[in-house]
């Protein structure tokens, strides 16, 4: 069987990777700056990212690595993950009422056969006082979390709707990836033998 390998310490890809039906796989942490050329659009960015980080990680021939980059942007502005709490009021604030994008970058790598694709998708927040605002701070649960929100935990308190794939907001749209692994002979609803 062919050997599978996420190139993220995130526990939710992880945990989105042992939801879909892969249990055996090796976690190697891509150490890459994220930087990116300047004038892309936010899909280029993540994808850019996306292939930066696969390419960072030794593999063997028999190898498939998954890499993925999620960011989230307000009217094209990147939001990545907040310095202190009152960095994270201020994004919070930003949102409150809106619609963001998130986007995720998404590479499948065996060898050099690199494939690279992206989903956005539009969440909407409701708006909330600043006491919510705080309390939710308080919990810890925004500082590691771009744009300042999970919205696998109390996040999803300030989220009114959500365009797209539910799965991309948590870092990993698995539809997407499993067009991917397909690509590569690894189907994970294979059709019914009769």
């Amino acid at each position: 069987m062919t050997k599978i390998v996420l190139a993220s310490g995130s526990p939710r890809r992880q945990e989105l990777l042992r939801r879909i039906g892969i249990e055996n796989f090796t976690v190697r942490v891509p150490h890459v700056e994220e930087y990116y050329p300047d004038g892309l659009t936010p899909r280029e960015i993540v994808t850019y990212i996306s292939r930066e980080k696969s390419f960072a990680v030794p593999s063997e021939p028999d190898e498939i690595v998954i890499t993925a980059d999620t960011m989230v942007f307000l009217d094209d502005a990147r939001l990545g993950k907040p310095r202190d709490e009152a960095h994270a009021l201020e994004m919070l604030t930003a949102l409150q009422g809106r619609c963001h994008t998130v986007c995720t970058g998404v590479t499948v790598r065996q060898g050099d056969r690199a494939v690279s694709d992206v989903q956005s998708t539009q969440v909407f927040f409701r708006s909330a006082s600043r006491d919510e605002l705080l309390a939710y701070i308080a919990g810890g649960e925004p500082m590691d979390k771009a744009g300042a929100y999970g919205v696998q935990g109390q996040g999803a308190l300030l989220v009114e709707r959500i365009d797209g794939d539910f799965f991309n907001v948590m870092g990993l749209p698995v539809v997407l990836l499993q067009r991917m692994l397909a690509q590569f002979g690894i189907h994970l609803l294979p059709p019914v033998q009769e």
